[in-house]
């Protein structure tokens, strides 16, 4: 028998899980002495390091005192709380990580809620207590009042409390004794969690709760064995989630060493492995003996909530930067996406160049994006819809519980704000000029509000958001209010028509940038649309006039990111992704196409 421990960490956005995840690897002696390590190791994707945020929970391992310690890294944001929920099922306790002066925000109780349910007793770790605004006592007070709340039995509620500083590698069993590394949080964890039980002669029971892919062997299924042993080779029964049966055979079994996957032939109860060979395997599958088939019961992926359309990217300028530019090319990335991407859904459309795209939120479809255009494909996307469902003879659609913490001098702003949303304000709370506000909010009413708020707040307000559920339509949501600014030309943007532009709108696009009949260029002042030809160019003369032409001072163009592009756009209008480039555009890119179309909508 293995000695083994299986833990989570979890916690909200920032509060320092991944950090102390590394604090872990690094005080277990995973890396050489010399060896230069980046901060959030477990943090591999590029757009995991830029945005500071765990998208994909990820496995390592770390052996202290002759056990293993098997560890998870879990996303903290909402639209990957279904990769929340399955790895709770794998782990025996879960380090709740809490920042010692925002205390457990609303991502917290999601997790430490499947935490709970599932029977865990979680460790806490009060973090950042080197912060000049902890205040440890009140934090933990809320953390009780939490636990309370979650229905936590009274074993739950009996804690251990630990406080530290994860980037300097810091964990005390005080608050007030001088912490110098981070064995305290390994010794809890052995005192405070039964080592994996013995069943390593029982029958097979090993339930996949995670995917991944890898070039060379394929699809792989992860998880943790609830019995048995698993070999390499080995002839399993695989019953998938409607509760049919097939023989397989397992090709190759890796298990965690430190970050790295190492191929092993035999692994034992209560590790947690990967395995490849098995065509089709899924999450929920459970792989058993084949003279004792005992599945586990199925694993329900959440339904996606938001949809939107991935096109083939037909603008004047497609092709320019871009490696993968057809409709084949998009079809297999996203045939290629599902296989690791459980919570994603991809459906053909009327027309073979576009696939309607659904997923978790704007952050789940955004990050598949951005890694499309990373990877050199080009493609156009429609606005987001969110996903009704049919509920007891009502179409229905889906609400999101909404934290915001906002300056008392902008609380009345986000009051007219999100009611204006068809939001409906359940609490409001004062720290002293600190206003937090708890919201029930519908999916469609938050496209396009994270910009409005950072603006509204200007940068001082934070938000969370959190699925809550499916209630009936909450009725007519304005739209945005200011039309756009269209190209009638394309060529070359100047500096002479911008400025001339300037006053009639704000631009995204400064001078000297190549632009195309149709493409969107800023937004209006007034709430129609506006065509503009920014490629006009002062007429040249002999004659110089006496006072010099003034300098044409331009306002710097308005940032468009990813985010902002997919919240601003219309029904009518796309956005346009490649590698280097993101804009705007009209679905129509003529005057006269727009026009026809708009009449066609009017009969």
């Amino acid at each position: 028998m293995k000695k083994i421990i299986n833990i989570a960490v979890i916690a909200h956005v920032d509060a320092g899980k991944s950090t102390l995840v590394d604090a872990m690897l690094k005080s277990a002696g995973v890396f050489h002495e010399n060896q230069v390590v980046q901060d959030q190791v477990m943090d591999s994707d590029d757009i995991e390091r830029e945005r500071g945020i765990t998208i994909y929970s990820k496995n390592c391992s770390v052996n202290y005192n002759d056990i293993k310690i098997n560890i998870v890294d879990t996303p903290g944001h909402a639209d990957f709380s279904s990769e929340v929920e399955r790895i709770i099922k794998t782990v025996d306790t879960v380090i709740l990580v809490v920042d010692s002066a925002e205390g457990p925000m609303p991502q917290t109780r999601f997790v430490l809620k499947k935490s709970l349910e599932a029977g865990l007793k979680p460790i806490l770790l009060i973090n950042k207590i080197d912060k000049p605004d902890r205040r440890v006592a009140e934090v933990i007070e809320e953390v009780y009042e939490l636990f309370m709340d979650l229905d936590a039995t009274d074993e739950q509620l009996e804690f251990p409390i630990l406080y530290g500083i994860a980037k300097k590698y810091i964990v005390q069993k005080t608050l007030e004794e001088e912490g110098t590394n981070i064995k305290p949080l390994f010794d809890t964890i052995v005192e405070h969690t039964p080592l994996y039980p013995d069943y390593d002669n029982d029958p097979l029971q090993f339930q996949i709760s995670s995917l991944a892919y890898d070039d060379y062997v394929g699809r792989l299924g992860i998880g943790r064995i609830t019995r048995g042993q698993i070999k390499k080779g080995q002839n399993v029964a695989v019953v998938d989630n409607d509760g049919n049966v097939k023989r397989q055979n397992v090709s190759k079994v890796f298990t965690y060493d430190g970050l790295k996957r190492v191929e092993s032939s035999v692994a034992y109860a209560g590790d947690i492995v990967l395995v490849s060979g098995i065509d089709d395997i899924s999450i929920g599958n459970t792989l058993c003996a084949p003279d004792n088939i005992d599945p586990l019961p199925a694993i329900i992926i959440e339904e996606p909530t938001l949809s939107m359309n991935f096109m083939v990217n037909s603008s004047p300028f497609a092709g320019q930067d871009g490696k993968y530019v057809t409709s084949r090319n998009i079809k297999e990335r996203l045939e290629k996406e599902l296989e690791v991407n459980v919570g994603l859904r991809v459906e053909p459309t009327e027309s073979a160049d576009s696939f309607k795209v659904s997923g978790r939120g704007e952050l789940h479809l955004s990050i598949l994006i951005e890694n499309m255009r990373r990877e050199g494909y080009e493609l156009a996307i429609s606005k987001p819809r969110v996903i009704t469902h049919e509920i007891d003879g009502r179409r229905c659609e889906p609400i999101e519980d909404v934290i915001i913490e906002v300056p008392e001098e902008y609380s009345g702003t986000m009051i007219s704000k999100i009611s204006l949303r068809q939001g409906e304000m359940v609490d409001m709370q004062q720290d002293r000029s600190i206003v937090k506000q708890f919201w029930k909010v519908p999916t469609r009413g938050l496209i396009g509000f994270r910009s409005e708020f950072i603006n509204s707040t200007h940068g001082e307000g934070t938000m969370i958001r959190q699925f809550n559920g499916y209630e009936p339509m909450k009725g007519e949501i304005q739209q945005r209010l200011n039309g756009s600014m269209v190209s009638t030309e394309t060529g070359q943007s100047m500096t002479y028509a911008i400025f001339n532009l300037q006053e009639r709108g704000e631009f995204f696009i400064g001078a000297q940038v190549d632009v195309y009949e149709g493409m969107i260029l800023g937004i209006a002042a007034r709430d129609l649309d506006m065509n503009v030809n920014p490629t006009k160019n002062k007429k040249q003369t002999a004659i110089r006039s006496s006072g010099r032409d003034e300098a044409m001072k331009l306002t710097p163009p308005l940032p468009l990111t990813l985010e902002y592009a997919l919240e601003f756009i219309r029904d009518d209008e796309l956005v346009e992704v490649t590698p280097n480039h993101i804009r705007l555009r009209k679905r129509h890119l003529s005057e006269n196409a727009r026009k026809q179309a708009s009449r066609s909508q009017a009969d």
